[in-house]
């Protein structure tokens, strides 16, 4: 149908700093919770919903994550010589996604709870909507001490402000991507100038959240899987 999208992008080119020596010789998406790395929890969510393709980003120690996964159907997109962040990374990927919109998914979280794509996907209205972000309130936050990103009105529209944190996924378009100037860019850039249209979204998971961002996060979210 138009204005649904088809295609997975999986963030995985970020350094993993916060990781400390976790990451010096190992790339983020490769660390392992529960037994496996970080990118399967997010490609058993991708394949979940049975998207037409998979595309996942690649920078730091590349050739590990590429190596891991040459046995699968998911097209690489190689950001060199410099990373890109989010928004310059999902624009370099469009050519492998080929959908507008898309969904995007950080690797470095773990949900408990349904599919987060699947909810979007049954949420996305594309003639309201330019993002619908997964959003997580803090209280479902394993570990999480902060105030959140984003506050939302009874309309479903989101601004900056504390009460949900941003999960990692989300729906967007990306004709905005192409307005942009620089080459490396924040989606942030982006899902302002929605915001500022009136047309950023975001839908509240109904489960549990773990961010796998610190060492810390590693134990927490095992006890989650666990727990589940």
């Amino acid at each position: 149908m138009k204005g649904e999208p088809e295609a997975v992008m999986l963030f995985a080119a970020g350094f993993g700093t916060r990781m400390g020596n976790i990451t010096k010789d190992k790339p983020k998406p490769m660390v392992e919770v529960a037994g496996r790395p970080l990118i399967n929890h997010a490609l058993d969510l991708a394949e979940g919903i049975g998207p037409s393709r998979i595309v996942a980003n690649v920078h730091y120690l590349a050739d590990l994550i590429i190596a891991y996964l040459a046995a699968t159907d998911v097209r690489i997109s190689l950001e060199e010589p410099d990373i890109l962040e989010t928004g310059g990374g999902l624009r370099a990927a469009l050519p492998l996604l080929e959908s507008d919109p898309v969904f995007t998914l950080n690797t470095d979280a773990i949900w408990a709870g349904p599919n987060p794509l699947r909810l979007l996907r049954e949420a996305w209205r594309p003639e309201e909507m330019d993002a619908l972000l997964m959003c997580v309130p803090v209280a479902h936050a394993i570990g999480y001490s902060g105030q959140g990103d984003f506050s939302q009105d009874a309309s479903g529209r989101i601004a900056r402000g504390p009460g949900l944190i941003y999960g990692g996924a989300q729906i967007i378009k990306t004709s905005g991507l192409t307005a942009v100037p620089d080459s490396t860019f924040s989606l942030n850039v982006v899902w302002d100038q929605m915001h500022d249209a009136g047309r950023l979204h975001a839908l509240q998971y109904p489960g549990r959240w773990c961010d796998v961002g610190r060492p810390e996060g590693i134990v927490l979210a095992e006890e989650l899987i666990a727990d589940v």
